[in-house]
């Protein structure tokens, strides 16, 4: 890859909800990194936030200036796989928000891009970088419960009344699925691995729902199931992970805070930034219970492996070999929620190979 000055220059393609809540206020908590120009057709939404970026009108342009090394595409799902084709051919290196693209066919052709182009590419997983999901995986790794045998990860809300906006609308890439099944999915398989097949039921339980907004998906492997649900119609939630193994089993009650910190305004290493009051609770065979403090959640962690990656110092932070799997589980539900049946992931022996 090509050297890169002192500071990593980044476009950021899009400046609704991910844009701004995510990105934008990550990418600045990155000393390495500076947002040279944003994409966008509101100016005066990015100028109140940025006032010294440059804002373009066209992604096009963005991508063709010579002060952007990085471009960060946080767009509507459909748009993905265009704008990352397109900044890969415009020379630029490409982080993607999730889901990777809408189908696993495009998502293989931006890595076979990447590769040829010689750029690194990059998607959004940023939850593995959540307190609960690190506590859990800790706990897990240090054998507290044993072999799992039975794992649930839910995301659920309480929405009922749907919203005017893309992500709950019918066009391509809308949906619950598309929306939290990235997350689910790719937390799942950094714990577990590749599953053997997969059993998605998708549903549209609100009134004047236009995509789904319930999504039940089992992972089925040879000696445990995971369970990864989400919903639009739970009020006052449920547990972010249920697990229970030969030796006991974990509760996690609350989900990872940095999200509601972003959008109460905080500032990401502020005092408090991804700390997680909630702890674990674990449950013994014998009858004991007890309470683990929940690890620091710190999503700035992937834009720093970003600027590794791009520096020569460290790997990609989710290399899209990986996300690649994430789609092929994304994709294999869809199609058993329409079949009515389990089926299985069409990787190649290379991608099953990026998991362990």
């Amino acid at each position: 890859m090509s050297q890169f000055p002192p500071l990593i220059r980044v476009g950021l393609i899009g400046y609704g909800f991910a844009g701004k809540t995510f990105h934008k206020p990550l990418l600045m908590a990155e000393p390495r990194m500076r947002i040279t120009r944003v994409a966008s057709s509101n100016s005066e939404k990015v100028h109140a936030d940025l006032p010294d970026v440059a804002v373009d009108a066209d992604p096009a342009a963005l991508m063709a200036s010579e002060d952007v090394d990085l471009v960060v595409i946080a767009t509507p799902n459909e748009c993905h796989a265009p704008l990352a084709r397109q900044a890969l051919l415009a020379g630029k290196n490409v982080v993607v928000d999730k889901p990777f693209t809408l189908t696993l066919a495009q998502a293989r052709e931006l890595v076979a891009l990447a590769a040829r182009q010689d750029r690194l590419l990059s998607v959004f997983h940023n939850r593995r970088w959540d307190s609960d999901f690190l506590s859990v995986k800790n706990a897990i790794a240090g054998g507290l419960i044993g072999r799992v045998t039975h794992f649930e990860s839910h995301f659920d809300r309480f929405r009922p009344v749907v919203r005017k906006r893309w992500r709950e609308g019918n066009e391509p890439g809308a949906g619950l699925w598309f929306d939290l099944g990235p997350h689910l999915v790719d937390q799942a398989l950094c714990l577990f691995g590749l599953p053997l097949a997969v059993h998605g039921d998708l549903m549209m339980q609100r009134e004047g729902a236009l995509s789904d907004d319930w999504a039940h998906v089992v992972l089925e492997y040879d000696r445990h199931r995971v369970i990864l649900h989400g919903s639009m119609l739970v009020a006052g939630g449920v547990p972010r992970f249920i697990i229970h193994g030969e030796k006991g089993s974990i509760l996690k009650r609350r989900p990872d805070g940095q999200e509601a910190q972003l959008l109460a305004g905080m500032t990401p290493g502020d005092a408090g930034w991804g700390h997680d009051p909630d702890p674990l609770l674990a449950y013994g065979g014998n009858g004991s219970e007890q309470e683990i403090p929940a690890l620091m959640g710190d999503q700035r962690r992937y834009y720093a492996g970003i600027v590794d990656a791009l520096t020569g110092i460290g790997p990609n932070p989710i290399p899209p070999i990986q996300a690649l799997a994430v789609m092929a589980v994304i994709e294999a539900a869809n199609r058993s929620a329409h079949e009515k049946a389990s089926v299985g992931l069409d990787l190649t022996n290379e991608e099953i190979a990026a998991w362990p």
